[in-house]
């Protein structure tokens, strides 16, 4: 979290450094040496953002940081507003040609919060070196789109409590649709974590789905849905070959031919589209192809909305994992098969587990961070990390994890970063003021 609003403060700053006011300010160099430092500082906050979690001294650290990169983006919106004052009001253009004295005392006060500024953030980059910090990644899209793609294959070969959800969707599949003429679209939704791409994964490399269907697709589509794109990797999936057509037209007829007379199965993952066009447009297209009897479309998506657009079946909603295998999980990545299960650790582990409210993803994070760490003192520190302070005060399809609803402190999610450490996306911040600024739509 720290890291994305880095991000967002230094893009500003650097759109504010080419503005002409800010040479005519004088803070032209200064914001140069600000963005030097705040870059420098980036390339260190996904480690930073992993280690806060069992150091309080990184977590206040960060904590310092997030706080000034707040005061810095005030002053930011101040300067972008007021800029906008000068350059589309005739009096104020030509007051700033005389200089007047509104002008000059906000030049003063600018420049002298952001020489202050500079200093904070001096202090806070001499103080990174106490850490042993370790640079990464710093572009925080790249991160977000890496993150966000998915494949086929199988990382987790053990899940806990998806069996019986397992065999609903395959009965569906290889029963239920099986001779339908209609091209059948089936909704997996699910709120953040929940694990729905695992389960897609085990449901596609069944042995059943495999005999059953002609072709298997994989195409993660995340929060770029478009249609050109998404055609493309189908036919890319099933030829190996990227097709290098220009229109939409050409790319509709390749798929016409890879997809005549086939039954297939195609997982569309990660769908945040609620746009009814864009997907009458993409679901057009395929029906154009006229596969065989069965052919069918599994979506995952985190929101009731995208599945009431695209469904021709009711969705499967996937609900959280229960208590007893939400402890079995959380063992098999905190202990392992070997590692003693310390009295004291169970039941610290127990707690942490509750907190977790049934999310495979928060569950195997907090595990495998716990995996290497016998110190009663680091799993308490887990336990009463302040993320669980931030509660659920209402619920949607999209809530953060740990059941997160709204947040009521924004500032204390920079004590856990939400998108590197438990895997959510930035887009979860919708309505927020950063996730405001961050999210795409």
């Amino acid at each position: 979290m720290a890291e994305a609003l880095l991000g967002i403060v230094i893009q500003n700053l650097q759109s504010f450094g080419q503005d002409q006011l800010a040479t005519f300010w004088g803070v032209h160099q200064h914001t140069q040496m600000l963005s030097s430092n705040l870059t420098a500082i980036r390339a260190v906050l996904r480690d930073a953002e992993r280690k806060q979690i069992t150091s309080h001294a990184v977590k206040d650290w960060l904590q310092k940081l997030t706080d000034a990169a707040y005061v810095l983006d005030d002053i930011l919106d101040e300067c972008s507003i007021h800029s906008t004052k000068l350059n589309f009001d005739h009096r104020h253009t030509s007051c700033l040609s005389r200089l007047h004295p509104k002008d000059i005392l906000f030049r003063f006060n600018i420049g002298k919060r952001i020489k202050d500024i500079i200093q904070r953030f001096h202090d806070i980059h001499e103080e990174r070196s106490m850490f042993n910090l370790v640079p990464g990644v710093t572009e925080v899209q790249t991160i977000h789109d890496n993150w966000r793609q998915t494949s086929s294959d199988i990382t987790e070969p053990i899940i806990y409590g998806r069996d019986q959800d397992r065999e609903q969707i395959l009965k569906f599949l290889l029963e239920d649709v099986s001779d339908s003429e209609d091209l059948s679209i089936y909704p997996i939704v699910g709120m953040g974590g929940l694990g729905k791409t695992t389960l897609a994964k085990q449901v596609f490399n069944d042995n059943g789905i495999c005999k059953h269907f002609d072709l298997t697709i994989w195409v993660c589509v995340s929060d770029d849905f478009n249609t050109m794109t998404i055609l493309q990797s189908i036919i890319e999936c099933i030829t190996g070959q990227n097709p290098n057509l220009n229109s939409l037209e050409a790319m509709r007829k390749k798929v016409e031919e890879v997809l005549h007379g086939k039954r297939y199965l195609l997982v569309l993952d990660d769908v945040w589209n609620e746009d009814q066009e864009k997907w009458k447009q993409l679901k057009g297209k395929l029906q154009c192809a006229r596969a065989a009897k069965g052919a069918t479309i599994l979506v995952t998506t985190r929101l009731e909305e995208v599945a009431s657009t695209m469904q021709t079946h009711p969705a499967y909603h996937l609900k959280e994992l229960s208590g007893d295998d939400s402890w079995s999980f959380f063992k098999h990545h905190a202990f392992g098969p070997n590692r003693e299960e310390k009295e004291e650790l169970v039941s610290i582990g127990k707690e942490i587990v509750a907190k977790c409210v049934g999310s495979p993803l928060a569950i195997k994070t907090l595990g495998s961070l716990l995996r290497d760490e016998s110190d009663v003192k680091q799993w308490q520190n887990v336990k009463e990390s302040e993320i669980w302070d931030i509660r659920e005060e209402s619920s949607s399809a999209t809530d953060m994890p740990l059941n997160i609803g709204k947040l009521r402190h924004l500032r204390t999610l920079s004590l856990f970063d939400v998108d590197s450490t438990l895997g959510y996306g930035l887009t979860e911040l919708r309505g927020l003021r950063l996730g405001s600024k961050l999210h795409k739509d």
